[in-house]
């Protein structure tokens, strides 16, 4: 909206240019999103509180977390609110991509928050029944990915990238829409799998987040793309603004979320940010690359069907808690320890995954 007036007045008055630059709008998307969640941060959690809106905590999960049990949950709603505030002011809204991301990250947040209702108010140990919530996210995210499929204007919209390797683009066709669903339902999954200690999800969710805006801004600009070897794809630039919104957003969340955290961000949140980082993969074609930078996100998940395909075929279990993060914490790390350690292991990850914009 503020890009709208902006983008208006700056004919007239020449200063004004400057914030046409998409640099500058995902800087400020950045700084708003931040500011945001700084501000209105305190006040949810007061809310939460307020309405006893607080964390169940597992009696067979580490004794350490028991601590943790009544603690405000459905923060994500904080994130959520920071980063579609800072899109609509300073994201171009005649972008397809910005309102498939917006729909993406609102769609599942929704799917979240009845979970996490359900949890904490009604007192039900289920939530949402896992069918339920892959129904409605396998909805949802066939509709992000068809709208994709149906108004893609050029064949590198829907061919697969391969990192590493600059003449190597495979044509999808139709499977663009499988590979679309596995990668925004599965990366969904994978954060909200990962999101079981304090600030063990938000901050690599941060970092994959302004590596994607970084390929965004390159693939959206005809200059970049073609002097690094990526395939031009107009107006994904504009991703740079929804990315920083997810950075500031998540920056200001964790200031509430580290060790020992004052909130939790519950499904609403890990939901709808996983979501987002894969929808936005889909569009700037990095797929492979969000797998590499994710790989903290991919380790938990596969844990976690690991664990569970062991027990079922076998009656043995291979780790002693999954997620991943609990196996450790089982093993004697505390708690920092464990959270700390898996953000290197993301920012090591994600700087792979940035290498791949020259090691082509």
């Amino acid at each position: 909206m503020l890009f709208y007036l902006i983008d208006n007045l700056a004919d007239e008055i020449s200063a004004l240019n400057a914030f046409r630059y998409l640099t500058l709008r995902g800087i400020l998307s950045v700084l708003t999103a931040l500011a945001i969640s700084l501000f209105l941060g305190p006040v949810m959690i007061r809310k939460l509180k307020h309405y006893q809106i607080g964390q169940s905590v597992r009696d067979d999960g580490p004794s350490t977390h028991l601590d943790k049990r009544g603690t405000p949950t459905m923060g994500g709603a904080l994130i959520i609110v920071s980063i579609t505030v800072a899109t609509l002011l300073w994201a171009d809204l005649s972008n397809k991509f910005v309102w498939v991301a917006l729909f993406t990250l609102l769609s599942f947040g929704a799917i979240g928050w009845v979970d996490d209702y359900r949890k904490v108010v009604h007192k039900d140990p289920k939530g949402l029944s896992a069918k339920k919530k892959m129904l409605w996210q396998s909805l949802f995210g066939l509709t992000a990915v068809g709208v994709l499929y149906a108004t893609a204007n050029t064949p590198a919209e829907t061919s697969l990238l391969v990192p590493f390797f600059k003449q190597v683009m495979i044509q999808l066709g139709p499977l663009y829409l499988l590979l679309g669903y596995f990668v925004i339902v599965g990366t969904s999954n994978a954060v909200n799998l990962t999101d079981g200690l304090d600030g063990l999800a938000i901050l690599p969710t941060v970092m994959v987040a302004g590596a994607l805006g970084i390929f965004a801004y390159v693939v959206g600009n005809a200059i970049y793309s073609e002097y690094l070897g990526f395939p031009f794809i107009k107006g994904a630039g504009e991703l740079l603004v929804i990315c920083g919104a997810v950075m500031g957003a998540g920056l200001g969340f964790l200031w509430f979320n580290t060790y020992p955290a004052q909130v939790f961000m519950g499904d609403v949140g890990a939901l709808a940010l996983g979501a987002l980082l894969g929808v936005t993969a889909i569009i700037v074609r990095q797929e492979i690359v969000l797998f590499i930078m994710g790989g903290v996100f991919v380790m938990e998940a596969v844990s976690v069907m690991i664990q569970v395909g062991s027990f079922k075929t076998r009656g043995k279990r291979v780790f002693r808690m999954a997620p991943l993060h609990h196996h450790y914490e089982l093993k004697g790390w505390p708690e920092p320890r464990v959270i700390v350690r898996f953000w290197i292991i993301s920012l090591m990850l994600v700087l792979v995954g940035l290498a791949t914009l020259k090691l082509r």
